[in-house]
C-alpha cells in the first residue's frame, strides 16, 4: 500500500470517527445545526 493512499484512508477514517462522535454526543438536531452553521460561515 502506498503512503499517500494510506494517509488518505486514515484521514477519511478520522473524519468518520469525528462525525459519529459528534452525532452520539449532541444528537441529530444539534449536529445538523452545527454543520449548517459551518456551511453558512464558509459560503455565506
Amino acid at each position: 500500500m502506498s503512503r499517500p493512499l494510506f494517509l488518505a484512508g486514515a484521514a477519511v477514517i478520522i473524519a468518520l470517527a469525528g462525525t459519529l462522535w459528534l452525532w452520539a454526543s449532541y444528537g441529530t438536531a444539534v449536529f445538523f445545526e452545527t454543520i449548517r452553521a459551518g456551511f453558512v460561515a464558509c459560503f455565506g
